[in-house]
Parts: structure tokens; C-alpha cells; sequence
């Protein structure tokens, strides 16, 4: 989440509120003004041996299960950099990329480039991520914000209607019980 400057970055003044328009903070000794731009993530819904891999970040609880999503790094094309994500991430080659649509993600202040990309390989995860899913399209469920709108479109595109959910990867299986799936153990 970005945080608001509270002193100017070219002066060090202190930074005032606008009084109108759209909410910007603003130097009155310089007249630098911080639009808090929104900032380029990709997405990617990949499919893998035709089922969705959705991921668990470290940081997530234990029922999360989402998108692998990156940073647009200076200069780099959005699927380029949806490539990149999926190889360091999971380890994937990404063989095409197709542009699902662009999503506002306000939370966050996030603008979000969800590709549908196909991958091949075994999935190897990097250190951010400590599980993966492997979920036939037909048993998705989609979450109502982010990146959860992008695979909600992705999968009517497929001819399926998920059931939408308050946060990513509840009721994608019903393996595991009461609990859910259980964490995998196989090395990575």
C-alpha cells in the first residue's frame, strides 16, 4: 500500500492538502504537488496441464490461495513482465500470454494487467511463495477484489460461472476435510 509523502521531496516543506479537486498533497513554498499515482501490477491466471495454479504467499493465511502477480519493472512490456513473474515465481516457462482485461485494485492503489498464460514445467516455487493449487477451471472460485475479478472474467470466457468469495481460494477444493487441503509436502 503506498504511504502519503508528508514532507516535500524537493524542499522538505511540509505537505498540505488541496482544497479541491481530486485529493493531492501539495508544497506550498515550492508548489510540488504528489498525484499518487497508482502503481503497474501484472497478474497472471496460469494454466497448467489445463488446470489454474493458484498460490500461497508466505505472508497470506493458510486458506489463501491466489493469482501470481508482480510488480511492471521501468521499461518492461506487461507480458514480458507476466513472463517473468510466472518463471520466478513458480519456476514456469510461460509458452503465450493473452491480455484478460485491466482492473483498478484502490486498496492497494494498484492498477492491475491480468494475462491468461499457458505454462509448461515442473513447478518449482521461490521463496515467496509456500504452496500451490492445481484447480480444474470448473471448480474456481473467484474473489471480489484485485485479481479476482481478472480469473471471474477469465473463467466465463471458458463458458463457467464461479461462485464469487470474500478472499482468495475459499471453496476452490473440498479435499482435506473440515480444514481444507492440506499443505503440501513433496520438496520443491
Amino acid at each position: 500500500m503506498s504511504r502519503p509523502y508528508v514532507y516535500c521531496p524537493s524542499c522538505g516543506g511540509p505537505l498540505s492538502a488541496t482544497p479541491s479537486g481530486r485529493a493531492r498533497a501539495r508544497c506550498l513554498a515550492c508548489g510540488f504537488a504528489h498525484y499518487d499515482n497508482p502503481v503497474p501490477v501484472v497478474s497472471a491466471i496460469v494454466e497448467h496441464d489445463g488446470k489454474v495454479v493458484l498460490a500461497r504467499n508466505k505472508a497470506w493465511p493458510p486458506t489463501w490461495y491466489a493469482l501470481v502477480a508482480g510488480f511492471l519493472e521501468r521499461d518492461e512490456d506487461p507480458a514480458d513482465a507476466v513472463r517473468r513473474e510466472v518463471k520466478e515465481e513458480l519456476g514456469l516457462d510461460v509458452l503465450s500470454t493473452q491480455l484478460v482485461g485491466i482492473y483498478p485494485f484502490p486498496r492497494m492503489n494498484q492498477v492491475i494487467m491480468a494475462y491468461h498464460v499457458t505454462a509448461t514445467g515442473p513447478i518449482t516455487l521461490n521463496e515467496e511463495l509456500v504452496d500451490y493449487r492445481l484447480v480444474e477451471p470448473a471448480e474456481c472460485t473467484a474473489w471480489r477484489a484485485g485479481t479476482g475479478f481478472a480469473l471471474r472474467d477469465w473463467l466465463r470466457s471458458r463458458g463457467f460461472e464461479p461462485r464469487m468469495t470474500d478472499r482468495p481460494g475459499e471453496g476452490d477444493l473440498s479435499e482435506g476435510g473440515p480444514e481444507g487441503p492440506q499443505p503440501r509436502t513433496e520438496e520443491r
